[in-house]
Order: C-alpha cells, then sequence, then structure tokens
C-alpha cells in the first residue's frame, strides 16, 4: 500500500492539485488577495488556490488535527521591521487566515477534512484515501522509464 508519504512532496502536489481542480472552486476574490501582509502583490501563479488547498490537504494530513493558526504559521513570512530612521530586525508575520479557512471549508464540503471539536481539523478516512490513490499514481509514473520529464 502506497501511502503520501513513499513519493516526492512536489510530484503529489502537483497531481492532487490536478484533481482538485474538478473537485472545489476558486473564490472570485482570490486572483486580488495576497496571501498574507509580508506580499505586495498577488500570487502570479495560474493554480495558486489549487496548489495551495493540495499542500493544505497534505500538511492537514500530516500534522492534523491542527488549527487555522498553526498553519497560517507554517504559510507565513519574513516583514521587514525597517522604519523611518531606525532599523529593527525582521520578525515573522502569519499568512492569510481568510485563505487558510476558506480553502479548509471546501475541502470539508468535499468530504476530504472534517474538524476536531477543540483540536482544529484532521483529515477523514475518504481524504486519506484520497491521498493514498494519487500517491500510487504518482509513483506508477515515477517508476516509468520512458518518462520525458525524468529523462
Amino acid at each position: 500500500m502506497v501511502t503520501l508519504y513513499d513519493v516526492p512532496a512536489e510530484d503529489l502536489l502537483d497531481e492532487v492539485a490536478d484533481r482538485l481542480e474538478d473537485r472545489i472552486e476558486e473564490p472570485a476574490w482570490a486572483e486580488f488577495v495576497t496571501t498574507g501582509v509580508d506580499r505586495e502583490l498577488p500570487p502570479q501563479q495560474e493554480d495558486f488556490w489549487f496548489v495551495r488547498a493540495a499542500s493544505l490537504l497534505r500538511k492537514v494530513a500530516d500534522q492534523g488535527p491542527v488549527g487555522v493558526g498553526t498553519l497560517a504559521t507554517d504559510y507565513g513570512g519574513a516583514k521587514s521591521g525597517s522604519t523611518r530612521y531606525r532599523v529593527a530586525p525582521p520578525s515573522q508575520v502569519d499568512g492569510s487566515r481568510n485563505i487558510i479557512r476558506t480553502i479548509l471549508q471546501e475541502l470539508e464540503e468535499e468530504g476530504l477534512v472534517e474538524t476536531a471539536q477543540g483540536e482544529g481539523r484532521r483529515v477523514t478516512d475518504d481524504g486519506r484515501s484520497f491521498l493514498d490513490d494519487v500517491a500510487g499514481d504518482v509513483l506508477e509514473e515515477l517508476d516509468r522509464p520512458e518518462l520525458e520529464r525524468y529523462a
């Protein structure tokens, strides 16, 4: 039995993102918002929403049960601490909780994630099965020598 730990994360996330495009919807506002206060522009990647959803699903499966606050810390970055006349060291800022929460709600509607009262979100049996099925397909593709991508 192949699990999500048996394949490279990048390959798994690419395939999960492709399969989630049919299952979840990107909100209209997603192309205009930044992913945190440390960013100036919104993501330029066309499939950003689905890649982030795949990443969140994998993180919840790996770390769950996990809350939105912890995930926001994981997706955060460094914000410059400089002011007009003095310079402070950079500080850690959280990522956008709205993006994380909205994606988790969509994954809950699909039955891939569930809320554990008082603990955060955790992956469901269907979500684990979905990830393991995708991991099995990715492993089969990686084992093929005729793949152009790895030649």
